[in-house]
């Protein structure tokens, strides 16, 4: 059984910057793929970015390249998002989610997934 626990969302003015955190436990975390997703009302989940834990290989949405890393800390456990730049546009509440397939050939794909966390919200003013 996998846990997952997200932190660090909030409220933020357009331009701003936040650090999402998802602290995992209960497996292997250096043989898998880790995604962070999001859900915005009356949206479907999509996909952010992914990561090969084993070698840190990422993935971005389109929404995402340039202004958001994926990033991992195997002492910790520990996913983060680093998302700067935050438009409106943006907001949502923000999922972390594991894999325990070796790979994938869509990362960003909401099905390839097998544990999910709670979530933590993200709000962008303008």
């Amino acid at each position: 059984q996998v846990q997952l626990v997200e932190s660090g969302g909030g409220s933020v003015q357009a331009g701003g910057s936040l650090r999402l955190s998802c602290a995992a436990s209960g497996y292997t975390y250096s043989s898998a793929f880790m995604g962070w997703f999001r859900q915005a009302p009356g949206k479907e989940r999509e996909g952010v970015a992914s990561i090969y834990t084993r070698d840190s290989t990422t993935y971005y949405a389109d929404s995402a390249q340039g202004r958001f890393t994926i990033s991992r800390d195997n002492a910790k456990n520990t996913l983060y998002l680093q998302m700067n730049s935050l438009k409106p546009e943006d907001t949502a509440m923000y999922y972390c989610a594991h894999s325990g397939r070796w790979y994938s050939s869509r990362p960003l794909l909401s099905s390839e997934y097998d544990y999910w966390g709670q979530g933590t919200q993200v709000t962008v003013s303008s």
